[in-house]
C-alpha cells in the first residue's frame, strides 16, 4: 500500500523535474536570444558598412517615409503591450482572456508584417531592388531577416492555439508560451533599432 508520505514525495519529485525543465527551457532560449543578438549585430555591422554604397541608383531618401514606418513600430509596440496582457492571463489561469489578447496580438503582427510586404513590393516598384546596390541588399537583408522572425512568432502563435485547445493551460504550455514572449519582446528592440538605425538616420 502506498502512504501518504510516498505520494507526497512522489509529488515534489514531479514538480522538481517540472521546475527543472521549465528552467532548463528558459535558459536555453536565452542562449538563442543571444546567438540573434549576435546574427542581427552582424546584419547592422553590414548594413552600416554600405550605408552610403547606392552605385548611383535610387537612394533610401526618395523612397523611405517616416509616418508609414512610425505607424509599423506603433503597431508592433502595441502588439507586445497585448502580449504582456496576454501573460498576466496566463498567470491567472484565465484562458479566455488569454486566447483573446494573443489573438489581438497575432492580429497586429500579420498587420506589421503586411505594412512590411507593402513597403517592399512599393521600393521594387519603384526600382529599389535587392540587386540595385549594396546599399539595398543591406536593407532587404536586415529588415527582411526581422520580418522572417515576425513571421516565425506568428506562426509559433498558431501552434500554442492548437496546445492551448488540446491540453490547455498545462506548465508545459505555460514555458512555451514565456519563450515566445521573450522572442517577442526581443523582435521589438530589434525593430527599435532597425527604426533608429535605418529608417531615421537614413532619412536625416
Amino acid at each position: 500500500m502506498t502512504t501518504n508520505t510516498e505520494l507526497h514525495g512522489i509529488d515534489a519529485h514531479d514538480d522538481h523535474d517540472h521546475h527543472d525543465y521549465a528552467g532548463d527551457t528558459l535558459f536555453g532560449f536565452w542562449i538563442y536570444i543571444l546567438s540573434d543578438c549576435l546574427l542581427f549585430g552582424t546584419l547592422f555591422a553590414t548594413y552600416a558598412v554600405f550605408s552610403n554604397s547606392f552605385a548611383g541608383q535610387i537612394e533610401a531618401t526618395e523612397l523611405f517615409s517616416l509616418p508609414f514606418v512610425a505607424g509599423e513600430t506603433a503597431l508592433l509596440l502595441l502588439s507586445s503591450f497585448t502580449f504582456g496582457i496576454a501573460m498576466l492571463q496566463a498567470n491567472a489561469g484565465k484562458m479566455r482572456g488569454l486566447i483573446i489578447w494573443l489573438s489581438i496580438t497575432f492580429a497586429l503582427g500579420f498587420a506589421f508584417l503586411c505594412m512590411e510586404l507593402y513597403e517592399f513590393h512599393h521600393f521594387t516598384h519603384e526600382g529599389a531592388t535587392f540587386h540595385s546596390s549594396a546599399f539595398w541588399s543591406a536593407f532587404y537583408t536586415l529588415v527582411g531577416t526581422h520580418g522572417l522572425h515576425v513571421f516565425a512568432g506568428l506562426l509559433w502563435m498558431l501552434v500554442l492555439f492548437v496546445h492551448f485547445k488540446r491540453d490547455g493551460l498545462t506548465s508545459a504550455n505555460k514555458t512555451r508560451l514565456a519563450c515566445l514572449s521573450l522572442f517577442w519582446h526581443f523582435l521589438d528592440v530589434i525593430w527599435i533599432c532597425v527604426f533608429s538605425v535605418v529608417y531615421l538616420m537614413g532619412v536625416l
